[in-house]
């Protein structure tokens, strides 16, 4: 009998350090393939090239503004897969309401160097932010953060030193662990997670107009999550919830309630500032 459970033990222990080990490979699913010049997908936009304060170069793509310019601009965040390509509709829909784009691959992802992880994260979207405003001549008040899944923790983080004029949070989850442990509840996932992503702790501490978007149907982040998520801006303006849609449906995507929102945010933002 004690054999038996010492076997067990150590398979128990086994799959804890294989956990540990390939964690990453379960919560980054990065397209690394190298993405497509800028213009052929999304007209009028050029590749721009980031630096980050290790030395990483991450590509980027620049949106222009649609007509009337509303002299506002949008820093994007990806969600944990894909890579800025995906997001081509995002931006050309937000392009119409009169917003510059900024839409960048982290580290890993799109053909860029490196590997993904939160720290990392946190210097990829320092660059995209450093980028935009160099570019635009924005000051930070007039730049949104538009972070979607996994990105609305590395915008909400973000904004806790850099504030923008509003952050849109799509699909927020409370934290890497809460959303962790609804699909692996058979795991100590917060005692394993090497990489937080505490989102809600942090959006506590920001200072700036937050919407928040979410499918009703999210079978990946739990409505709730974002709800809670909500509840911890000390400067909510709205919380959207798209009735019916998943995770990745394409109206929560970049649908038109969602496109509405960040275009309701920035019209604020531009009586305000």
């Amino acid at each position: 009998m004690l054999k038996v459970a010492v076997v067990a033990g150590a398979v128990v222990l086994l799959i804890l350090a294989l956990v540990w080990g390939f964690q990453r490979h379960l919560i980054y699913l990065p397209d690394t393939a190298a993405v497509a010049p800028a213009a052929t997908v999304l007209p009028g936009a050029r590749d721009v090239t980031l630096e980050t304060d290790d030395g990483v170069r991450l590509g980027a793509w620049l949106v222009p503004a649609g007509e009337p310019d509303r002299g506002i601009a949008v820093l994007v965040a990806n969600g944990n897969a894909g890579n800025r390509a995906s997001r081509a509709p995002l931006a050309r829909a937000l392009a119409t309401e009169g917003l510059t784009v900024l839409l960048f691959d982290y580290r890993g992802y799109g053909g860029n160097e490196g590997g993904p992880s939160e720290r990392g994260f946190a210097r990829d979207v320092r660059a995209a932010q450093r980028y935009l405003a160099r570019e635009t001549g924005l000051p930070p008040g007039r730049i949104l953060y538009y972070g979607e899944s996994l990105g609305a923790a590395v915008v909400t983080e973000l904004a806790t030193e850099i504030a923008p004029g509003g952050l849109v949070l799509r699909s927020p989850f409370v934290d890497l662990a809460s959303v962790g442990r609804e699909h692996y509840p058979f795991l100590p996932v917060r005692q394993l997670l090497r990489d937080k992503f505490p989102l809600a702790e942090q959006l506590a501490k920001v200072k700036a107009p937050v919407v928040v978007v979410y499918g009703a149907d999210d079978s990946i982040v739990p409505p709730e999550q974002s709800r809670t998520v909500a509840e911890a801006a000390p400067m909510l303006r709205k919380l959207v919830e798209i009735p019916g849609s998943d995770h990745n449906d394409a109206v929560l995507v970049h649908g038109p309630a969602l496109t509405a929102a960040v275009a309701e945010l920035a019209e604020q933002v531009t009586k305000t500032s």
